[in-house]
């Protein structure tokens, strides 16, 4: 396990869920073409704190920590990361007001699709208690 927290960290961190073939395929992507700005974390490779959101809700939809310590999820998250790459500019419409209201919900909405695919549990269909 890895706590990419231990040093000043100077570079957003973009949390991926590394058991999901869709999404490291976007990672290695980003790996390529991201100016240097962004590191990678694989949510099952590293140590969760109490300064973190859960593994589940990393898990559930994309998170990104900004080298200020702010935390950004879902469609917020994935125009930070891709505005670390020369293509950073056409993704900036999904952050408009009715642009994003509709992307916002069709993100969550496959999220929640992608996580019960991926892990077909009760916990994500909300029987956790």
């Amino acid at each position: 396990m890895t706590n990419i927290f231990n040093e000043k960290c100077t570079k957003d961190t973009l949390f991926f869920d590394g058991s999901c073939p869709m999404c490291t395929k976007e990672i290695k992507l980003l790996e390529n073409i991201n100016n240097g700005g962004l590191v990678f974390m694989d949510v099952h490779k590293c140590e969760i704190d109490e300064s973190m959101p859960s593994q589940l809700d990393m898990l559930k939809i994309l998170h990104l920590r900004t080298a200020e310590g702010n935390w950004i999820k879902g469609i917020p998250a994935t125009v930070k990361a891709w505005s670390h790459t020369s293509w950073g500019w056409l993704f900036k419409p999904l952050l408009w007001p009715i642009v994003n209201r509709i992307s916002g919900y069709a993100y969550n909405i496959w999220a929640e699709k992608r996580y019960r695919r991926l892990y077909d549990c009760d916990t994500c269909a909300g029987n956790d208690q």
